[in-house]
């Protein structure tokens, strides 16, 4: 199954490029959020590599929904994270890749089709960055730490409070990065990643890759993420005692 995650992966670098910075006409889905035809053109590439490959296979994709959302398997597609990014011609988006066992992510992947760069994330193994193993960093102190977000603007007032008390005591903080944050907080230069009211496709491929790389993945309170569609809050932390120290940061007055 590693091995299809890769093909889609290298299927759809070639259909995101082709739109790349060309002034794309932008939709908006029923959520404000925009799509464009590089988005349903790379879902739906992946879509049909895995009915070829594994017809039995459940698919949750951002663009078109579910299929056999009961399956053992299931894919979890989001073939453009951060399409913000992509129509502004940044490089801070990705292609995501998740697959579930029972509900369980076992397998995530990133790619960035322009660069090249791609982290695979497998249960029980090492996080890969093209071939490589990585791991997170070993910042403990959060005067030390950098923090990413992918948009301030998606946490609810009272998540913003929090979320801003932490982000005042940090080193720095970045924004609009999406799953390209998750990536570098895989290969050790970001430290943590915090967010806020995003979907599971948004999620579930990171999971693998940050705690294949050390890391760790919980809500605001220290638990583990549910069987959601739509998470409340993340926090990705690089080690245990940076995690510690932001959950308490993070503490609702």
């Amino acid at each position: 199954m590693t091995a299809l995650a890769n093909a889609m992966a290298d299927a759809v670098r070639p259909l995101i490029r082709r739109h790349f910075r060309t002034r794309i006409a932008v939709d908006a889905k029923d959520d404000a959020s925009p799509v464009t035809i590089a988005d349903r053109e790379a879902e739906q590439a992946m879509r049909d590599m895995i009915a070829a490959r594994f017809p039995s296979h459940g698919i949750r994709g951002e663009e078109f929904g579910l299929h056999q959302p009961h399956s053992e398997f299931v894919w979890v597609l989001d073939p453009i994270d951060g399409t913000k990014s992509f129509v502004s011609g940044s490089l801070a988006f990705g292609t995501q890749i998740a697959l579930l066992h029972h509900g369980l992510p076992v397998l995530g992947l990133i790619d960035q089709p322009i660069t090249g760069e791609r982290w695979l994330g497998r249960a029980g193994e090492l996080t890969l960055f093209n071939g490589t193993p990585v791991k997170t960093s070993a910042t403990a102190s959060l005067a030390e730490a950098v923090i990413y977000t992918s948009a301030p603007d998606h946490f609810a007032p009272a998540q913003r409070v929090r979320y801003d008390r932490l982000a005042r005591q940090v080193r720095f903080s970045r924004a609009s990065h999406d799953c390209y944050a998750a990536g570098l907080l895989a290969l050790g230069t970001v430290d943590l990643l915090v967010e806020g009211n995003v979907h599971d496709y948004d999620i579930l491929p990171q999971l693998p890759i940050i705690q294949g790389a050390g890391g760790i993945v919980t809500d605001w309170e220290g638990r583990p993420l549910t069987d959601a569609a739509l998470f409340d809050t993340v926090l990705m932390a690089a080690n245990p005692q940076l995690h510690a120290k932001a959950l308490a940061a993070l503490r609702p007055d």
